[in-house]
């Protein structure tokens, strides 16, 4: 139930979020400088991953993946940026879920094997702009994740014996977000955002970078190509049965934007 609990009151307040900035619309329509505009962008990550993740009887399981492994591996991906903002206000929102299978690099424990994962990431925040170019502002990252392991792992008498498992978390990471943007000629876009969180009431910490640069073609569509790095260290529970989810999400992106 406590996904469930959590995923609901994530909808909640993004429907709260939507209230307010419709209700900013309509009052702000008669002054240009508090109107809302909107952006919509799906977006394509070429992800590298790094890492390990731990399930149960304390089984660290090395991750290492390009976007070639990934890509052969994915069964299913979304990602959808959504914001508004008015001159000195801005709420976004940013949707990752990814579901993949792979392989397990051999080690001093596992012999082989095979991690299969489904992962959502959905990230909230409220921006006030301080200077032109600079804003800051506060947000969360709700994730759910969702491990299965399949390996052979080394005894202590020669051999191994396999290993079979799964385990899914649910946690949510407060965030603290700045973001320096700026235009040339309202054509050339160029944007760099960070945020660091968790402060061990989600993960004992997590911490995102972006910088991407792009360019408007129109009043409506925007093209904009970058950089992410996306870091969770998650650890839960005690030896045995505790569960780690120690790992950098990184690569190129490309954004395909709508402007309204």
């Amino acid at each position: 139930m406590k996904f469930f609990d959590t995923t609901f009151a994530a909808i909640s307040t993004c429907l709260t979020l939507t209230g307010a900035i419709t209700f900013g619309t309509v009052h702000g329509q008669d002054d240009p400088g508090h109107a809302w505009h909107f952006l919509a962008e799906p977006y394509l990550m070429f992800p590298y991953m790094s890492g390990e993740t731990g399930i149960g009887e304390s089984l660290l399981l090395p991750v290492d993946a390009n976007p070639g492994d990934i890509f052969d591996k994915l069964q299913m991906g979304a990602m959808l940026y959504l914001e508004a903002q008015t001159d000195k206000w801005a709420v976004t929102s940013d949707l990752v879920y990814m579901k993949l299978e792979q392989e397990v690099t051999p080690g001093a424990l596992i012999n082989s094997g095979e991690v299969s994962a489904k992962q959502l990431v959905w990230e909230m925040a409220g921006l006030y702009r301080i200077a032109p170019f600079w804003e800051a502002g506060i947000g969360g990252r709700f994730n759910y994740l969702q491990i299965g392991v399949d390996a052979l792992i080394y005894q202590f008498q020669p051999g191994t014996r396999e290993f079979s498992g799964g385990r899914e978390k649910t946690w949510f990471d407060p965030l603290i977000i700045t973001r320096l943007s700026t235009d040339i000629n309202d054509k050339w876009l160029f944007q760099f955002r960070g945020d660091v969180g968790g402060f061990g009431i989600g993960s004992d910490l997590t911490w995102q970078l972006q910088a991407y640069a792009g360019y408007r073609f129109g009043k409506v569509f925007q093209l904009t190509g970058g950089y992410r790095i996306l870091s969770t260290d998650f650890n839960q529970g005690e030896s045995p049965r505790e569960f780690v989810f120690d790992v950098n999400e990184f690569g190129p992106c490309v954004r395909f934007g709508f402007n309204f």
